[in-house]
């Protein structure tokens, strides 16, 4: 394995989000939000796509969300473990309705702000740099049934009402912010990714794009809030990334693949570059898309760009334009692609790229020229407790050795990376499907799919060889 030398600051760490990890759902005052509303099994995805069937927990589902790993009462011995490790930040997510239990209370719930101000204590003490997601898949319930949530104006002003608050209390303490987790996925999982519930015969498209429009705006407007309550702070903005491949070198299939990159990148184009770029303007035009926006728009987008670019990475897709290859599609992936040959699947149908990783991470920097920080990155696999008690997952220390190996290398090309926060240092409820049983940590929770267990943590053989890598600043990729 060769060595790489990777920045002497770079931040190693590892990335959780609040309603994946927090559980509490109810308690200190913190309202409802999108997660609390879906339930494990099938019925799950058909919701997260905008098909939500009550504003309301339902009588006899499952909402792992609701305790999901207790890390509200559990952070401080699970940062000391991420600690032991020796990270150097921790990417975590404020819940918005911990803040703003309905998203336009007068005043925010003193309970919910001193919850993160005690988190962040922890973290500082031990020199861990919080890495903090203003939204991550989190919208409070009550401005979704109000306001039809992003699709609504009304909601830029509530966003920055509330980014201004958390940067204020927290500017001594945060130094980097990011504004809308895996923002493109309200194209895929509007639900999910931005509250949006749709009515029958609703003009989908036009809606989506109508709440990205706002979305963007209220980024542009967060970005503003940061720079002048936390001088010196950096905020960016987060794509869930993915080099798309065209299955051959048809230009059909060419063009398709780059088409599929702009879908996302359209995103990051506006909060980067401070302006709809000209292909989404085509792209409204011949959709018959009218996006509402206000004379201000235009130079809030231009004046307020994000400072770096968070991605995550967890595979490669690829697409093609022939009815018979389209057939073979994977099952795991969000994003919809064919199958893709040369490259391993995990068990849930994800494609294992690893240089893949490298050319996504190539293609954004030359595309901003902005320093990129990878804040997920991670293998989802069913793990197993010896009768010893240990957990040997050999196979996620390859998936990672292999990723931090092609970073390592896409650094060597130039690209500037600021960290590595992989995904779900400590084993989290999977946002897509709702398990626990597709684990992602270097720490064991002992809860299960229906959520049972002790929540005892236990270390994975993982946990031993990323103290290593940290150690080393990635020189040691030894076990």
């Amino acid at each position: 394995m060769v060595n790489y030398t990777f920045p002497k600051d770079f931040l190693w760490g590892g990335a959780i989000a609040a309603n994946q990890a927090e559980g509490a759902y109810l308690e200190d005052g913190k309202g409802l939000t999108i997660v609390d509303l879906l339930p494990t099994g099938e019925k799950r995805r058909d919701i997260m796509k905008g098909n939500v069937p009550s504003f309301l927990p339902l009588e006899g589902e499952f909402y792992p969300s609701h305790e999901a790993i207790d890390f509200y009462n559990h952070y401080k011995e699970d940062i000391a473990l991420f600690a032991e490790m020796g990270f150097k930040a921790l990417r975590v997510s404020i819940a918005w309705s911990r803040i703003f239990p309905t998203g336009a209370d007068e005043e925010p719930n003193e309970a919910g702000l001193k919850f993160y101000d005690d988190l962040f204590n922890v973290l500082i003490k031990y020199n861990i740099q919080p890495v903090v997601t203003l939204a991550h898949f989190d919208v409070p319930v009550n401005l979704i049934e109000k306001y039809g949530s992003w699709r609504n104006r009304k909601l830029v002003d509530l966003f920055e009402a509330y980014a201004k608050t958390v940067f204020t209390r927290y500017k001594d303490k945060v130094k980097y912010w990011m504004t809308f987790n895996e923002i493109n996925m309200l194209l895929h999982l509007p639900f999910l990714g931005a509250g949006l519930a749709f009515e029958e015969g609703e003009n989908k498209k036009q809606i989506q794009y109508q709440a990205a429009h706002h979305q963007l705006v209220a980024s542009a407007l967060a970005v503003k809030a940061c720079h002048e309550i936390i001088p010196g702070a950096k905020i960016g903005c987060m794509l869930a990334a993915g080099t798309f491949y065209p299955y051959t070198c048809n230009p059909d299939d060419v063009f398709q693949a780059m088409e599929k990159d702009r879908e996302s990148y359209f995103f990051i184009d506006v909060q980067s570059r401070g302006e709809y770029p000209p292909y989404a303007m085509r792209f409204f035009k011949d959709h018959h898309l009218t996006i509402q926006m206000e004379p201000e728009d235009k130079d809030i987008l231009k004046n307020h760009t994000v400072d770096y670019i968070g991605f995550s990475y967890y595979s490669s897709r690829t697409t093609s334009t022939d009815p018979e290859v389209i057939k073979n599609m994977t099952s795991g992936n969000v994003f919809g692609s064919v199958s893709n040959p040369f490259v391993a699947k995990s068990e849930w149908g994800w494609t294992i790229d690893p240089k893949g990783f490298r050319i996504t991470a190539n293609q954004l920097y030359d595309r901003y020229q902005k320093p990129l920080f990878v804040v997920e990155n991670g293998l989802g696999a069913a793990d197993v407790v010896t009768p010893e008690g240990e957990i040997k997952d050999d196979y996620r220390i390859e998936y990672l050795k292999q990723h931090i190996a092609e970073m390592g290398e896409a650094i060597q090309d130039g690209v500037e990376i600021i960290g590595y926060t992989s995904w779900g240092p400590i084993d989290i409820v999977s946002a897509s499907s709702g398990e626990m049983r597709k684990r992602y940590g270097y720490i064991y929770v002992d809860r299960d799919n229906e959520g049972k267990g002790t929540l005892n943590r236990i270390k994975k053989k993982s946990f031993y060889w990323y103290k290593n890598v940290i150690q080393s600043n990635g020189e040691n990729f030894g076990e």
